[in-house]
């Protein structure tokens, strides 16, 4: 039953030598990747009028100014990206630019920042995407963490069919958040030059005066445009050949459209008086007045509510190649770097949407809640990514390299200052919580490499003999006596003449009907009967296996353990189990190897 359900939903099996034929097309790699992206032009605006306000409505004119700065840095990160793809092509991004240039440290801190941004725009997106539903059916809202996982869930299984299957799934709604925001926009325009007035707004009595800061603040809330312009640099594998060129093309795209989507919509909503309403947001409000309540509205509303539940895509697409390779540099678990059936990171999948589902449930699915939380990690990433980039031109001084270089200092001091006014705004909102983490986060990517190391050292035949010849006990524990038991004594007989069987006497009517049944079916075997008054057959075992093992620490002691597999998968939550329950007991003994014999029930 698992395994059909299991091919339904995430389909069969491909082969290892179909991998090329499942990387992702130029417009299936823009949806993939460029999800939680174009997702931030639906709320980076308002993001950037919701700290002006506090100054007034006359200071919303900034937002142009400031909007135009967030477009300048946004084509100097893109073009420090697509020389990190021209370095770099076999992926990686920020991680591989820190660890390659910056030394292994601040590889690391720049693996962990992206790690835990990805898990938070996962979180984000989609709590802000149920958050959209909820607030057009209130009636949900009661049931927003809930849907909220079933919205990981769904992501999570879409990406689990495949690289090339999930681009096809996702293409849609990322391309007509593209047409609506477009459609938007050219109206907006055309109805503002033909003469029609903008709708007046209420506007805030009481304001704080305009200041530096204030203004940086706007700026840096602004730059949650930025966010998922590294996320093609990390996936540049999934690309078809050429994977460079193709993922610089895309890239190249992703910064025009981005640019131009988040300009217009700055200057449209300056342009109507758009004034922050914690009962609606900037896009509802500007599609409201330029495309009135009709059906082109509904299109815009339904278009960015699924954006931005679907920006948790990208993370999806980019967290498992990164753990993959942090995997290869031994930082991580070694299975996140497998590919699974449909020859995706699918361990990487499953451990995304694990910890994003965490955080759903812990936050309640409150996006402001998890707001604080975000962009530190990615602001963090740019600014190390492009500090490795300098580094890297001073090392190698390709052609144009000063020029180069110029490009990304301007990157990594501007995206510093983000990064420090996000972390002053922000701190005692939620950011703390990241500051911590990271460090965390490094100090377990070293404790993972450190065990790793031992392993080997351990492991090495370097100053290992040659393998001897071993005495060896072997011990079948029993609870009573059947086929199962029989099959049992027959497959320890055939390993060595030293032999007993050991039960745990939990009444002594029990026990001496088993030494009965013994006597007649398995009297070449001895059987030991150890009594407990605590009714325990685990440890009883145990202290008894490591009693064997105290006289004779050469001997070698194989415990085989009697079970049995029902024909049918419910009958297993008939029995009780102990055979698991015993093997999971004794496998973390020393000297002691476990084996199990199966008997296979016919119905």
């Amino acid at each position: 039953m698992w395994k059909i359900l299991r091919n339904t939903l995430i389909g069969h099996p491909l082969p290892s030598d179909e991998a090329s034929k499942h990387r992702l097309g130029n417009l299936s790699a823009l949806a993939v990747f460029a999800s939680d992206a174009l997702s931030s032009v639906a709320y980076a605006t308002e993001e950037i009028l919701l700290v002006l306000i506090l100054a007034g409505p006359f200071y919303l004119y900034l937002s142009l100014p400031i909007s135009g700065a967030i477009v300048l840095l946004l084509f100097i990160i893109a073009t420090s990206y697509r020389q990190t793809i021209r370095a770099y092509p076999t992926g990686g991004g920020a991680y591989t630019v820190a660890k390659e240039n910056l030394g292994t440290l601040m590889g690391l801190i720049a693996g962990a920042s992206l790690l835990i941004d990805y898990v938070l725009t996962v979180a984000v997106s989609v709590a802000a995407g149920i958050a959209a539903i909820t607030s057009a059916v209130p009636s949900l809202y009661e049931h927003r963490v809930a849907l909220a996982l079933a919205g990981v869930g769904v992501i999570a299984t879409g990406n689990l069919r495949g690289v090339k299957e999930s681009g096809h799934l996702f293409a849609g709604p990322a391309y007509g958040f593209i047409l609506a925001m477009g459609l938007l926009i050219i109206v907006g325009f055309f109805r503002y030059l033909t003469g029609d007035p903008p709708s007046p707004h209420l506007t805030p009595q009481v304001f704080e005066p305009l200041s530096a800061f204030l203004i940086l603040r706007a700026f840096s809330s602004g730059c949650a445009a930025l966010t998922g312009v590294e996320a093609i640099s990390n996936g540049v594998t999934a690309f078809q050949k050429p994977e460079a060129e193709n993922a610089n093309r895309v890239l190249r795209w992703l910064a025009m459209i981005l640019a131009c989507l988040f300009g217009g919509i700055t200057f449209l909503s300056w342009l109507y008086r758009i004034v922050p309403d914690e009962k609606e947001t900037a896009i509802s409000q500007l599609a409201r007045v330029i495309l009135g309540d009709g059906i082109s509205y509904g299109f815009v509303q339904m278009a960015t509510c699924a954006i931005l539940i679907l920006a948790a895509n990208t993370s999806f697409a980019d967290f498992p190649r990164l753990a993959s390779r942090m995997a290869r540099d031994s930082f991580l678990p070694r299975q996140l770097q497998q590919l699974g059936d449909r020859l995706v990171f699918s361990n990487g999948i499953w451990l995304l949407a694990g910890a994003a589902s965490f955080l759903l449930v812990l936050f309640s699915a409150k996006t402001h809640l998890l707001i604080p939380l975000y962009a530190v990690g990615v602001f963090l990433s740019f600014t190390l990514s492009q500090t490795g980039m300098v580094v890297h031109h001073l090392k190698v001084k390709e052609p144009f390299w000063q020029k180069n270089l110029l490009i990304n200092l301007l990157g990594a001091t501007i995206t510093a200052v983000v990064l420090i006014v996000i972390l002053v705004a922000k701190f005692t909102h939620g950011a703390w919580i990241v500051t911590i983490l990271i460090p965390l986060f490094v100090a377990w990517f070293y404790a993972v490499r450190d065990h790793y190391v031992v392993a080997a050292q351990q492991l090495t035949i370097d100053m290992a003999v040659p393998p001897r010849k071993l005495k060896h006990t072997v011990i079948v524990p029993v609870v009573s006596i059947h086929r199962g038991v029989l099959s049992a004594l027959e497959y320890a007989k055939s390993l060595s003449s030293n032999v007993r069987a050991v039960t745990v006497a939990l009444d002594e009517a029990t026990a001496k009907s088993l030494q009965a049944q013994w006597r007649k079916w398995a009297s070449d075997v001895p059987l030991v009967v150890l009594r407990t008054p605590y009714r325990s057959l685990v440890e009883p075992l145990k202290q008894y296996i490591k009693e064997v093992d105290a006289q004779d620490p050469e001997d070698l002691i194989t415990v085989v353990i009697p079970s049995f597999v029902p024909a049918k998968w419910w009958h297993n939550f008939l029995h009780n189990q102990s055979s698991m329950l015993l093997g999971a007991a004794f496998r973390g003994m020393r000297n002691v190897v476990v084996t199990s014999v199966r008997f296979h029930f016919d119905r």
